[in-house]
């Protein structure tokens, strides 16, 4: 469980620090992904660009099985 865990924070953190050349490529710009500005601030949600990587990690382990 620790390691998932640990893995997990590591994975938002690279994701974090690496946002900014990510949507360069256009992760965060899919249809279904969810941009707010206030006061500011940017809130991004990704969630067409989740869905879109969790499906290409699913397919490459469906063909390394």
């Amino acid at each position: 469980m620790l390691k998932w865990l640990l893995t997990l924070v590591i994975a938002l953190l690279l994701l974090g620090v690496l946002s900014p050349w990510l949507r360069k490529l256009g992760f965060g710009r899919l249809p279904g992904d969810i941009d707010i500005q206030r006061n500011g601030r940017r809130y991004s949600f990704p969630v067409g660009s989740t869905v879109m990587l969790s499906l290409l990690a699913s397919l490459i382990y469906w063909m390394l099985r």
